[in-house]
């Protein structure tokens, strides 16, 4: 890991919300930049963050100097998301989201990822993710084809 700087990775709080959604937000927009332009505004992403992800996900974030640099969803054993600020990318910030992720995925764990996001594929091939299938897009709400990774640790 180069550049991190202290990080500490703590379960979100509901005070997290609005940090949570602007990550969300501008990560989307720099890395998918096929994505359809949002349609809803910063209030409204961080309300969705606060009543829905948050309650159904177990959520965590990456705090850098008292900041809010990234943060991960899990829903079962399902990385739901797992966004970073564009500005912190490729400092190993998302490794360490995604060891938290797996430590609390003792069995394995599941996503779903656009087939055009070649850079998350790579993240995630590059950590022991495997294809298990893709699709045209009719599973998701972009109508975008995805694909599902999944990883499971030695043993299991």
């Amino acid at each position: 890991m180069d550049d991190t700087g202290t990080i500490e990775i703590r379960p979100a709080e509901t005070a997290d919300a609005a940090v949570i959604a602007r990550i969300h937000m501008a990560s989307r927009a720099a890395a998918m930049p096929y994505l359809p332009p949002q349609r809803r505004d910063h209030a409204q992403v961080a309300r969705w963050i606060e009543e829905v992800v948050l309650p159904a996900c177990r959520t965590w974030v990456a705090v850098r100097e008292g900041e809010v640099v990234g943060y991960a969803a899990l829903d079962g054993d399902v990385l739901e998301h797992l966004y970073l600020r564009p500005d912190v990318r490729r400092r190993g910030i998302g490794t360490l989201l995604l060891g938290e992720v797996r430590r609390h995925s003792p069995h394995g764990l599941s996503l779903h990822v656009f087939q055009s996001n070649v850079e998350a594929r790579a993240f995630y091939e590059s950590h022991g993710f495997t294809v298990l299938d893709t699709d045209d897009g009719g599973r998701n709400m972009e109508k975008l084809p995805d694909m599902t990774l999944r990883w499971t640790p030695d043993g299991a």
